[in-house]
């Protein structure tokens, strides 16, 4: 492990600590660990850094290191980097692991360790726009869980996560009858032999097959409760689920019924384009 020099490009305490580790590797005594921090001292770049005269330890080292202009214009350099910092979902081929690894480090490196700043940054990273807002959202929900740089981190994890298992638009979907636990299905060519004599729909089998298989759509990304036009086209056939009815001479709507169960006939419709 070669010893890097210090030139403000690097927290103190970061480069201190690696100093330390490779001492420990060593083995080092007393006598070593003095020789150690004179060499330390020796690794500072004097063309950038001045060092007191009298330094008699690694404490002391980094107290000198920390008030040394290069270390003001680090901490800011790095909070701007935190700011620009943006989190790409997975599905968009960004990486979670390596955004919380960033936000981590920038963080350090800022010396921004206090949780409630931490909070606030974290928030601002988050995607936030018309149509896909939902992490942060969620964030806001679940912040008041979070008592340290752990617990965010945990947060997060169980919120990406979660979106992962979310119906968005363009989703494929099957539909559970609460009461009979069938699924919502239709088959190609299969219509009503009266009313509309469109493909109909029914209750079909308590396990989802090919047949009972829904492309979603929304007009957002996400759906917002009853706030959102939802859209199922079925996936074999390619027809959109609706209800189709007749006016009569008065313009009022009158829908079809079922033949089995009386209610309003449900059937698929053609899309063209």
């Amino acid at each position: 492990m070669d010893i890097p020099k210090y030139d403000g490009n690097i927290h103190p305490d970061e480069w201190i600590n690696d100093i330390q580790r490779y001492h420990e590797l060593r083995g080092t005594d007393e006598y070593d660990s003095y020789y150690y921090l004179r060499t330390a001292i020796a690794l500072v770049d004097s063309n950038i850094i001045s060092l007191p005269a009298e330094i008699n330890s690694f404490e002391e080292l980094s107290n000198a290191l920390k008030e040394d202009i290069s270390f003001t214009l680090f901490k800011c350099t790095n909070k701007r980097l935190l700011q620009s910092l943006k989190y790409i979902p997975e599905r968009e081929g960004g990486n979670t692991s390596k955004f919380i690894s960033n936000f981590r480090k920038l963080c350090y490196n800022s010396e921004i360790n206090d949780i409630e700043e931490q909070i606030n940054y974290f928030y601002r990273l988050l995607p936030n726009n018309e149509y896909y807002n939902y992490f942060l959202t969620e964030f806001f929900k679940r912040k008041e869980k979070i008592k340290s740089m752990n617990d965010l981190v945990k947060v997060f994890t169980e919120i990406v996560t979660d979106e992962t298992n979310l119906v968005r638009n363009g989703s494929i979907v099957a539909l559970k009858h609460f009461a009979t636990g069938k699924y919502l299905s239709s088959i190609d060519n299969l219509h009503y032999k009266t009313g509309s004599r469109y493909q109909l729909v029914f209750a079909g089998s308590p396990e989802p097959d090919p047949n009972a298989l829904w492309k979603i759509k929304f007009d957002k990304e996400l759906a917002i409760y009853n706030k959102t036009s939802i859209s199922l086209q079925h996936i074999k056939s390619g027809n959109v689920l609706g209800l189709y009815y007749k006016t009569d001479y008065g313009y009022s709507c009158i829908y079809y019924k079922s033949p089995i169960t009386e209610l309003t006939e449900g059937n698929t419709l053609k899309v063209f384009t």
